[in-house]
């Protein structure tokens, strides 16, 4: 009898290959977004969809904090159409990053998700930083 992980049969490599490939266009990672912090490039903008409160208490350093509640056309207006769009929330137990690029995406802005969120980005061992915007 197979295991739990086996019962069900793995894709075939070309179905893995479009889906796995596929999920690098809806999401980018910590270490991703920080080298792209560090190294000063200015080709996408980094939300924080969290609330002003834990944003406060602990964000990427060069984040904006834009809850995703907030996220509506107007506001996006003061960033030219093709602007990508980075969004992450508080870490994987949270769908905020989610509610972002969903609303974003439907404004019919580029966006992706940075996988892990704040919790993601404390793993990595990169510092949060502090107070308001």
């Amino acid at each position: 009898m197979p295991s739990p992980v086996a019962a069900i049969p793995a894709a075939a490599p070309e179905d893995a290959i479009a889906h796995f490939a596929a999920e690098f266009t809806f999401e980018t990672d910590c270490w991703d977004v920080h080298a792209s912090l560090d190294s000063g490039a200015g080709d996408f903008v980094l939300l924080d969809v969290r609330g002003p409160d834990l944003f406060a208490k602990g964000h990427v350093p060069g984040a904006i904090n834009l809850p995703h509640g907030k996220i509506i056309r107007s506001k996006m207006a003061a960033w030219p159409e093709d602007t990508l769009f980075v969004t992450y929330c508080a870490g994987p137990h949270c769908n905020g990053a989610a509610r972002g690029a969903l609303r974003l995406a439907q404004l019919g802005r580029p966006v992706k998700i940075m996988a892990g969120g704040v919790t993601g980005w404390i793993d990595e061992g990169f510092a949060l930083a502090t107070g308001p915007e």
